[in-house]
């Protein structure tokens, strides 16, 4: 959550790694803050507009409707196989039936709520010190004096021998890093986006990729696992 300083100055291309890439502004008064010991935390501060529970430890967007009609078709189908199918496949096939099924339904599960609740990658806004200071010295490195003057939408920079163009977010504050896009829903920057998901209620970035593309697999596992089944209790 907390990306490295980026200088707001003109300056030539530099040579920086990813993870090195500064999107935002340093402000003196974050230091003394953070020194201090009283600043709320960025999940208070930076809520765009996701919803928190457990002190910041569950993240979630605001419509997640649809998630709740997610979790409804999984325990409802999932609960219609256990109870009518399983009983009678596992004395007249094999006990291993329900066991298969059920580690299935678990792991589908804990991914589907480790996408759901998980950060998916936001990136925290530039504090009004900050953006109010990278106003100020835009304004007086601009050649046409002082006044009034947008941010620049780009800046490069040096990746690896490559030279990359971080876009300027103008909500959040901060230049974005290769491959960060604003969600419009969740209304904040998210590192690596992939897109906002209405089925698991969160957007699917870099730290809960693994956990979405887990959740997808299983889930076509566990439903291609009860339609043979179900399939084969007919038969039988």
């Amino acid at each position: 959550m907390s990306p490295m300083h980026l200088a707001v100055e003109q300056e030539p291309v530099r040579e920086c790694q990813y993870n090195q890439i500064c999107t935002r502004n340093s402000s003196p008064a974050e230091g003394s803050l953070a020194r201090k010991g009283g600043h709320r935390r960025k999940w208070q501060v930076f809520q765009g507009r996701n919803k928190f529970y457990c002190n910041g430890r569950i993240m979630m967007a605001r419509q997640s409707g649809v998630f709740y009609l997610t979790l409804v078709l999984i325990l409802m189908t999932s609960g219609l196989f256990f109870t009518f199918d399983c009983p009678f496949l596992a004395s007249n096939l094999s006990p291993a039936v329900p066991a298969v099924g059920g580690l299935l339904f678990f792991f589908v599960m804990g991914m589907l709520l480790r996408a759901s609740f998980s950060d998916p990658g936001v990136l925290p806004r530039a504090t009004p010190d900050e953006a109010a200071d990278l106003e100020r010295q835009i304004d007086t490195s601009s050649p046409s004096g002082p006044g009034y003057r947008t941010p620049p939408r780009t800046r490069e920079v040096q990746i690896n021998g490559q030279t990359v163009k971080l876009k300027y977010c103008f909500t959040c504050k901060i230049f974005r890093p290769p491959r960060t896009s604003h969600c419009s829903l969740c209304d904040n920057c998210v590192e690596r986006f992939d897109h906002h998901c209405p089925w698991v209620g969160n957007c699917v970035g870099r730290r809960n990729y693994r956990y979405f593309y887990l959740f997808i697999v299983s889930l076509s596992c566990l439903t291609l696992f009860i339609f043979s089944f179900v399939v084969t209790h007919v038969i039988l």
